[in-house]
């Protein structure tokens, strides 16, 4: 009686049931791009005519007409950079602590944890317009309303990229001077922060040159700086002013970046 032969092994890269899920998957994310679609109501004509109006936009802006630079929107981009770098030193202060309570290796309180990393959710959940908005409700249209409205959205930003940084600090240092007796601020300031302060200077210069972007444009909701002048320019159709502005927009914008990057590369 001669022996049964085993069957040779087939190599499948995906079993039936992968399959179907997959096939599920790209179904699924078809059908939700075809309800996207319908839903916001593109109009084809529109579409159609978007290259042509978006060429006679240009056109209208160009030349730029340096003339308006000085002095309404050479004031309200100075103001601009006081709300980007006043709302980043208020929220990395008010990021401190919250970090503190986040880090589990710091704080060991299950509740606080929670309620650290609720705050940080909430800030980074909430759109700087929509803050923007919120504090033009409290204190009126102005700058103050932007800087705080840039200040509590860098806490969720802030807040959880050092809350990670100290949660990844070794525990050698901190557990040699609770040994010896240290009281809580010398173990912060002597064990943990010569290993956060690398992360904690990139972070807040990162932050900045977000913030600097994002306050750009808060004075659309009344949040004080460029956006207001930029605001006004639109509704007035003058749209070489708009392009004065726009550039004068990208430059502090690419300075910035220079200026962060080279800042980052001596501290870090």
């Amino acid at each position: 009686m001669s022996a049964t032969l085993p069957l040779p092994r087939r190599w499948v890269r995906h079993s039936f049931s992968e399959r179907l899920l997959r096939y599920f998957l790209w179904l699924a994310a078809i059908a939700s791009l075809v309800w996207a679609v319908r839903s916001i109501e593109i109009i084809p004509e529109f579409l159609a005519d978007a290259p042509e109006q978006m060429a006679d936009l240009l056109i209208r802006m160009w030349p730029p007409d340096l003339a308006h630079y000085y002095p309404s929107v050479h004031a309200a981009m100075i103001e601009t950079l006081h709300i980007a770098s006043l709302g980043t030193v208020l929220g990395v202060a008010l990021a401190i602590p919250v970090a503190l309570l986040a880090a589990r290796n710091i704080c060991r309180n299950a509740a606080l944890n929670a309620f650290a990393q609720f705050l940080l959710v909430s800030s980074r959940s909430v759109n700087s317009l929509v803050w923007a908005l919120i504090f033009v409700a409290v204190f009126g249209p102005g700058p103050a309303a932007g800087t705080f409205a840039i200040a509590f959205r860098s806490i969720g930003f802030v807040g959880k990229l050092l809350a990670e940084a100290i949660e990844e600090s070794a525990p050698g240092p901190i557990e040699a001077l609770e040994a010896s007796g240290a009281p809580w601020g010398h173990r912060m300031l002597k064990g943990v922060w010569p290993q956060v302060q690398p992360a904690f200077w990139g972070i807040a210069l990162f932050r900045w040159d977000i913030n600097v972007r994002e306050s750009a444009v808060l004075g659309l909701v009344g949040a004080g700086g460029i956006g207001v002048v930029l605001d006004d320019a639109i509704n007035f159709f003058q749209w070489e002013r708009v392009a004065t502005i726009l550039l004068a927009i990208l430059a502090v914008v690419v300075v910035a970046e220079i200026l962060v990057t080279r800042i980052r590369a001596k501290l870090i």
